[in-house]
């Protein structure tokens, strides 16, 4: 497994890392997802992510009991805060200091651990004074409870607004979450620049775009049954968007590019992720432990430059690049 520096930090992290959103505490046995865990720690996964929203407080839990047992140094457990939790009562959600600090202990007790790797902020919280959370994040760290910050999908401008309040304030603000993979390169144009610029690396989620850089829908065939196209409760809504002609057409012509590098489709659009150099981990789920294994694969692949255009060539203009999706997606108020 290689391993990446997260941002300017001497914080190093597993260039894959595993993440259960959508999947423990909810569509996964709970045997099963240990058995997951289980199967990325023994590929060389270090770096595990969740967040308390997930399955309303449940992954965490899932996660901390899989990892019971493991020499904790030898980790790097992530979660998030922001969206609501618990009864969503309402300070039940958003950055304020409330709801961090709170937050962060519940976390903490969940996941069986005194400390976290790197505690996110899960989203921007245009409510909250930003001074506020930056403050209650510098708390968290001085206090132990989290050794460093990070955020998950800031625009270039919150990114920099963030990061200099965390150096006026004593920490280090080193790491985004976004969402990026060879349909979705929204990040490219600003967000990249400018974490390059501050110090700040990037942890992406859906690089396989919730599945449909595996190939395994068709365009105009029949969505498979057990996929997550077609489970409502496990993302069949937010999936919808990638299920178009062009698109699917578009992923079909990166079949014989995966064969011609002895890849999966899977393993292609990882490594795919992986070649930006801002990018210093990629986060995969599972919902059996041989995805796991065959996903992890993709660390340390180095695609040619050729191989690069190809991908270009066959995705084309069904690729989103358009900046301003980052703030358009964005929730403009708190949800409660």
């Amino acid at each position: 497994m290689e391993h990446r520096y997260l941002g300017k930090s001497g914080l190093k992290v597993s260039a894959i890392t595993y993440g259960n959103w959508l999947t423990h505490g909810s569509q996964v046995e709970n045997d099963i997802a240990t058995q997951c865990v289980h199967a990325a720690l023994d590929a060389g996964i270090t770096s595990f992510d969740t967040a308390d929203t997930y399955a309303n407080t449940a992954a965490e839990t899932v996660l901390g009991t899989a990892l019971k047992g493991q020499r904790r140094e030898s980790l790097e457990i992530f979660t998030k805060v922001y969206w609501p939790t618990g009864p969503m009562g309402p300070n039940d959600t958003g950055l304020s200091r409330k709801h961090i600090m709170e937050s962060v202990n519940a976390s903490l007790k969940r996941l069986g651990t005194d400390y976290l790797d790197l505690y996110q902020a899960h989203r921007f919280d245009t409510e909250t004074p930003l001074e506020e959370t930056m403050q209650a994040f510098a708390d968290v760290v001085r206090q132990g409870k989290a050794l460093y910050i990070g955020v998950s999908e800031w625009t270039a401008d919150q990114l920099r607004a963030g990061h200099a309040l965390s150096k006026q304030l004593g920490f280090q603000l080193i790491s985004n979450q976004p969402q990026y993979s060879a349909l979705w390169r929204v990040i490219e144009d600003g967000v990249v620049p400018v974490s390059r610029e501050l110090g700040i690396s990037q942890i992406v989620w859906s690089p396989v775009a919730q599945g449909v850089l595996t190939g395994k829908y068709k365009p105009g065939a029949e969505l498979p049954s057990g996929t997550r196209a077609t489970d409502v409760a496990g993302g069949a809504n937010s999936i919808q968007s990638w299920l178009r002609p062009a698109v699917l057409t578009g992923v079909q012509k990166l079949v014989p590019i995966a064969e011609a590098n002895g890849l999966t489709m899977a393993q292609l659009a990882v490594a795919w992720v992986l070649q930006n150099d801002n990018v210093a981990s990629a986060i995969i789920g599972a919902s059996r432990p041989e995805q796991v294994a065959e996903n992890v694969k993709a660390a340390g692949v180095r695609l040619s430059e050729r191989t690069m255009e190809a991908i270009d060539e066959a995705i084309g203009d069904v690729a989103e690049r358009d900046a301003a999706q980052t703030a358009a997606n964005a929730p403009k108020t708190r949800v409660v």
